[in-house]
């Protein structure tokens, strides 16, 4: 199992509130919803539209240090997207962004889930570097890219 190192001892909220991004009464309302129901706080501040998913991608950047990379002006080579099947793209919210050698590059949603790196990592039989991006501009990329080419 995989654990990343935090380049900060900061917890996500309390990133997003330095950074002026939430309060501290819209972080206590998350976490008593999280408490209750469960799930991943970024997610759920973005479902109470406290903060947009490119909020918790920097904010993951600064806690982790993945780079974040925006995925909309990024050209990917159609040979790398078809490196890593659409199902697994969707499954875990991820999509092939370069390869060079046996080294894959992802952009992912949530970079700390180490079972869809391994997962990709064995059926690749590469070794995966993470960039962070939006699950929506994730999930546009892989209807575009995906799209273009056979399902």
């Amino acid at each position: 199992m995989r654990h990343f190192k935090k380049t900060t001892t900061k917890q996500l909220g309390e990133l997003l509130i330095e950074r002026g991004v939430i309060n501290h009464d819209q972080l206590n309302l998350a976490r008593e919803y999280q408490d209750k129901r469960g799930g991943l706080l970024g997610e759920i501040l973005v479902q109470m539209k406290f903060a947009t998913e490119k909020d918790i991608a920097q904010a993951l950047t600064c806690q982790y240090g993945f780079p974040y990379l925006p995925l909309a002006n990024y050209e990917i080579d159609p040979e790398v997207i078809h490196s890593v099947p659409e199902g697994v793209c969707r499954k875990f919210c991820l999509i092939p962004i370069d390869k060079i050698g046996k080294s894959l590059t992802l952009a992912m949603a949530n970079p700390l889930n180490f079972q869809a790196t391994e997962d990709v990592e064995l059926l690749t039989g590469c070794t995966v570097q993470t960039f962070v991006s939006t699950a929506t501009e994730i999930k546009q990329s892989i209807d575009s890219y995906y799209s273009k080419g056979s399902r």
